[in-house]
């Protein structure tokens, strides 16, 4: 599912590539919201895939900022 609403917003014709990166971290912050304190740590392993995904994503939009996303996921 994750991996269709990236696709969806990569392809979106009439949005900048600004726009997309928001739209990509706004669906970001949805998936680290729903994460709860009752959340185990796989669901939170889960959610930290699925965020380099978007990570990785926003990088084939803007090289600089998708590569800073993903070094700051890994410290």
């Amino acid at each position: 599912m994750l991996t269709f609403m990236i696709d969806k917003i990569l392809n979106y014709k009439r949005v900048s590539d600004k726009g997309k990166i928001d739209r990509l971290l706004e669906l970001d912050s949805t998936l680290y919201a729903n994460l709860g304190s009752d959340s185990t740590k796989k669901d939170k392993q889960e959610v930290k895939k699925q965020s380099r995904q978007i990570y990785l994503a926003i990088k084939t939009l803007d090289k600089a900022t998708g590569e800073q996303f993903l070094r700051a996921m890994d410290k």
